[in-house]
C-alpha cells in the first residue's frame, strides 16, 4: 500500500469506510468508543480523512502528555478527529484550525486556510501562545507542508512540539521545516490507500511503539 519514492500520485484515492473500519466502537477493554468517528463522515471534497480510533488514541495520549499542565495549550491544524477526541480539560485549552465550518459554533474553532497560513481570527492574540502543533494537510507536496510549517511557528511558543502525519517520502523536508523525525508507530486511516507515517519534534511517549493494526511488510 506504500507509494514508490518519486512515484507519489496526488490526489490519494478514497475508498468509503462504515465507522467499524475505524475501530470507532473500541475494544471494550482499553479502547473506549470514539464519539467523533461514530458520527462524523469524511467529507471527500475536502480532501479530510480520519485516523483510527487506535491511531487517535495513541495521539491524544502523547498531546495530554506535553500539555498536562493547566497552563499548556495544543493547536489542531486540519486535524479535527483528533481535537473531538480529547479529554474535557485539554480540548478546553486548545484550538482547531480547520477550513470545514461545521465547527464553526465550537469555542476553540478558527476558520484556517492553509493558503493564508497566518490570516485567521485573532492571528495577533494567538501567535506564540501554543505549546504544541498537530498538523495532518489534505495534500502531501512540499508546497502546501511549507505553508502549514509558516502556521506552526507562528503560534507555536519557542521550542513548542509538533506532531504530523505524511509519507515516508517526505523525511527529508519534515526534518528540515519542523525538526520532526519519523516514528515507529504508524497511524492507520481507513480510507486511504497508501501508509503514512507520523513524525515528532519532541521525544514521544505513545509513538515509539509499533501500532498492531499496520502489518509487518509496511
Amino acid at each position: 500500500r506504500r507509494p514508490r519514492a518519486g512515484r507519489v500520485a496526488w490526489p490519494f484515492p478514497m475508498v468509503f469506510a462504515e465507522s467499524s473500519a475505524f475501530g470507532a466502537d473500541g475494544d471494550g477493554v482499553t479502547l473506549k468508543k470514539n464519539r467523533f468517528l461514530s458520527t462524523t463522515r469524511e467529507d471527500e471534497d475536502l480532501n479530510q480523512y480520519w485516523y483510527s480510533n487506535r491511531s487517535i488514541d495513541a495521539m491524544v495520549r502523547d498531546v495530554e502528555t506535553v500539555c498536562a499542565s493547566e497552563d499548556t495549550k495544543a493547536c489542531f491544524l486540519s486535524t479535527p478527529s483528533v481535537y473531538f477526541s480529547l479529554s474535557k480539560d485539554v480540548r478546553a485549552r486548545s484550538w482547531c484550525f480547520d477550513l470545514d465550518e461545521q465547527w464553526k459554533s465550537d469555542r476553540g474553532f478558527v476558520r484556517y486556510d492553509f493558503n493564508a497560513p497566518v490570516d485567521f481570527a485573532n492571528a495577533e492574540a494567538l501567535k506564540g501562545t501554543f505549546d504544541m502543533a498537530v498538523i495532518a494537510p489534505p495534500f502531501i507536496t512540499r508546497e502546501v507542508w511549507e505553508k502549514y510549517a509558516e502556521t506552526a511557528r507562528f503560534l507555536l511558543k519557542p521550542g513548542g512540539a509538533v506532531m504530523g502525519s505524511t509519507i515516508a517520502e517526505n523525511a527529508g523536508f519534515m526534518k528540515e521545516l519542523l525538526n520532526c523525525e519519523p516514528q515507529t508507530f504508524m497511524p492507520s486511516i481507513p480510507t486511504l490507500v497508501y501508509q503514512y507515517k507520523f513524525y515528532a519534534s519532541y521525544p514521544s511517549s505513545s509513538l515509539n511503539e509499533k501500532n498492531p493494526e499496520i502489518p509487518d511488510d509496511e
